[in-house]
Protein backbone atom coordinates (compact mmCIF):
# COMPACT_ATOMS: atom_id res chain seq x y z
CA UNK A 1 0.00 0.00 0.00
CA UNK A 2 1.45 3.69 -0.89
CA UNK A 3 1.71 6.13 2.13
CA UNK A 4 -1.86 7.79 1.27
CA UNK A 5 -4.02 9.35 4.01
CA UNK A 6 -6.99 10.59 1.73
CA UNK A 7 -8.85 9.40 -0.88
CA UNK A 8 -9.61 13.08 -2.91
CA UNK A 9 -12.63 12.31 -5.47
CA UNK A 10 -14.76 14.36 -7.89
CA UNK A 11 -18.21 13.99 -8.63
CA UNK A 12 -19.18 13.94 -12.27
CA UNK A 13 -17.60 11.33 -14.37
CA UNK A 14 -15.68 9.91 -11.47
CA UNK A 15 -18.61 9.08 -8.91
CA UNK A 16 -21.20 9.22 -11.41
CA UNK A 17 -21.39 8.26 -15.25
CA UNK A 18 -21.15 12.34 -15.70
CA UNK A 19 -25.17 12.84 -17.18
CA UNK A 20 -26.94 15.30 -14.85
CA UNK A 21 -30.50 15.27 -15.32
CA UNK A 22 -32.26 18.50 -14.93
CA UNK A 23 -36.20 18.64 -14.62
CA UNK A 24 -37.77 21.94 -14.98
CA UNK A 25 -37.13 22.97 -11.44
CA UNK A 26 -33.38 22.11 -11.53
CA UNK A 27 -31.01 19.15 -11.12
CA UNK A 28 -33.64 16.05 -9.87
CA UNK A 29 -30.76 12.91 -10.27
CA UNK A 30 -27.73 11.40 -10.56
CA UNK A 31 -26.84 7.89 -10.91
CA UNK A 32 -23.91 6.90 -8.05
CA UNK A 33 -22.65 3.24 -8.25
CA UNK A 34 -23.22 0.67 -4.85
CA UNK A 35 -19.99 -0.68 -5.73
CA UNK A 36 -17.80 2.68 -5.44
CA UNK A 37 -19.98 3.04 -2.20
CA UNK A 38 -19.11 0.35 -0.61
CA UNK A 39 -15.28 0.81 -1.06
CA UNK A 40 -15.73 4.44 0.42
CA UNK A 41 -17.17 3.70 3.38
CA UNK A 42 -15.85 -0.13 4.09
CA UNK A 43 -12.30 -0.14 2.63
CA UNK A 44 -11.23 3.07 2.87
CA UNK A 45 -12.63 2.56 6.70
CA UNK A 46 -10.34 -0.61 6.73
CA UNK A 47 -7.21 1.12 6.15
CA UNK A 48 -7.76 4.40 7.85
CA UNK A 49 -8.06 6.17 4.88
CA UNK A 50 -10.21 9.57 5.08
CA UNK A 51 -12.33 9.90 2.22
CA UNK A 52 -13.16 13.78 0.42
CA UNK A 53 -15.16 14.66 -2.24
CA UNK A 54 -14.13 17.85 -4.11
CA UNK A 55 -16.44 19.38 -7.10
CA UNK A 56 -16.95 22.22 -9.03
CA UNK A 57 -20.98 21.74 -8.75
CA UNK A 58 -23.32 22.42 -6.20
CA UNK A 59 -25.69 19.46 -5.56
CA UNK A 60 -27.66 18.70 -2.56
CA UNK A 61 -27.96 15.23 -4.37
CA UNK A 62 -24.07 14.92 -3.26
CA UNK A 63 -24.46 15.99 -0.06
CA UNK A 64 -27.17 13.29 0.30
CA UNK A 65 -24.85 11.01 -1.32
CA UNK A 66 -21.86 11.69 1.23
CA UNK A 67 -24.12 11.59 3.98
CA UNK A 68 -24.84 8.34 3.19
CA UNK A 69 -21.64 7.21 2.91
CA UNK A 70 -20.38 8.81 6.19
CA UNK A 71 -18.15 11.57 4.18
CA UNK A 72 -17.41 14.64 5.99
CA UNK A 73 -15.45 16.35 3.77
CA UNK A 74 -17.36 17.81 1.29
CA UNK A 75 -16.28 20.77 -0.52
CA UNK A 76 -18.97 22.26 -3.62
CA UNK A 77 -18.78 25.15 -6.23
CA UNK A 78 -15.00 24.93 -5.80
CA UNK A 79 -13.17 26.57 -8.54
CA UNK A 80 -9.79 26.05 -7.22
CA UNK A 81 -9.23 22.39 -6.42
CA UNK A 82 -5.32 22.60 -5.28
CA UNK A 83 -6.35 26.06 -3.09
CA UNK A 84 -9.28 24.05 -1.27
CA UNK A 85 -7.06 20.69 -0.83
CA UNK A 86 -4.06 22.82 0.40
CA UNK A 87 -6.64 24.11 3.31
CA UNK A 88 -7.16 20.18 4.32
CA UNK A 89 -3.11 19.12 4.01
CA UNK A 90 0.04 20.38 3.22
CA UNK A 91 1.16 17.41 2.60
CA UNK A 92 0.08 16.10 -1.22
CA UNK A 93 1.97 12.61 -1.16
CA UNK A 94 -0.20 11.83 1.06
CA UNK A 95 -3.05 12.03 -1.59
CA UNK A 96 -4.55 9.84 -4.05
CA UNK A 97 -7.02 12.11 -6.28
CA UNK A 98 -9.37 10.31 -8.85
CA UNK A 99 -10.42 12.79 -12.06
CA UNK A 100 -11.87 12.52 -14.90
CA UNK A 101 -11.92 16.03 -16.51
CA UNK A 102 -9.86 18.91 -17.61
CA UNK A 103 -10.76 21.09 -14.25
CA UNK A 104 -8.95 18.07 -12.37
CA UNK A 105 -5.58 18.49 -14.43
CA UNK A 106 -3.77 21.28 -11.93
CA UNK A 107 -4.26 19.46 -8.88
CA UNK A 108 -3.33 15.90 -10.06
CA UNK A 109 -0.10 17.61 -11.48
CA UNK A 110 0.82 19.43 -8.10
CA UNK A 111 -0.35 15.43 -5.96
CA UNK A 112 1.60 13.48 -8.42
CA UNK A 113 4.86 15.87 -8.10
CA UNK A 114 4.36 15.74 -4.55
CA UNK A 115 4.59 12.04 -5.11
CA UNK A 116 0.72 11.51 -4.22
CA UNK A 117 -0.93 9.28 -6.99
CA UNK A 118 -3.96 10.39 -9.11
CA UNK A 119 -6.25 7.94 -10.95
CA UNK A 120 -9.18 8.21 -13.61
CA UNK A 121 -12.11 6.14 -14.94
CA UNK A 122 -11.43 4.91 -18.70
CA UNK A 123 -13.29 7.50 -20.07
CA UNK A 124 -11.71 10.65 -18.65
CA UNK A 125 -10.49 13.11 -21.42
CA UNK A 126 -6.83 12.48 -23.50
CA UNK A 127 -5.08 15.17 -21.16
CA UNK A 128 -5.78 13.34 -17.84
CA UNK A 129 -5.56 9.81 -19.29
CA UNK A 130 -1.50 10.81 -19.88
CA UNK A 131 -0.79 12.06 -16.51
CA UNK A 132 -2.37 9.87 -13.93
CA UNK A 133 -0.71 6.34 -12.49
CA UNK A 134 -3.97 4.30 -12.65
CA UNK A 135 -6.47 4.06 -15.32
CA UNK A 136 -9.49 2.08 -14.25
CA UNK A 137 -10.83 -0.53 -16.36
CA UNK A 138 -14.23 1.21 -15.32
CA UNK A 139 -16.29 4.07 -17.01
CA UNK A 140 -17.16 6.95 -14.85
CA UNK A 141 -20.13 6.00 -12.48
CA UNK A 142 -18.89 2.42 -12.87
CA UNK A 143 -17.22 1.21 -10.67
CA UNK A 144 -13.90 3.46 -11.28
CA UNK A 145 -13.70 4.67 -8.03
CA UNK A 146 -13.83 0.95 -6.11
CA UNK A 147 -11.67 0.02 -8.81
CA UNK A 148 -9.09 3.09 -7.65
CA UNK A 149 -8.90 2.05 -3.93
CA UNK A 150 -8.20 -1.46 -4.57
CA UNK A 151 -5.47 -0.72 -6.38
CA UNK A 152 -4.58 1.89 -3.59
CA UNK A 153 -4.90 -0.89 -0.85
CA UNK A 154 -3.00 -3.72 -2.87
CA UNK A 155 -6.28 -6.13 -3.36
Amino acid sequence: MYNIKYLVMDVDGTLTDGKIYIGASGEIMKAFNAKDGYGICNLLTEFDLVPIVITGRRSDIVINRCRELKITGVYQGVQDKKECLQAITSDFSEVAYIGDDLNDLNIMRCIKEAGGIVGCPKDAVKQVLEIVDFVSVCKGGEGAVRDFIEWIIGE
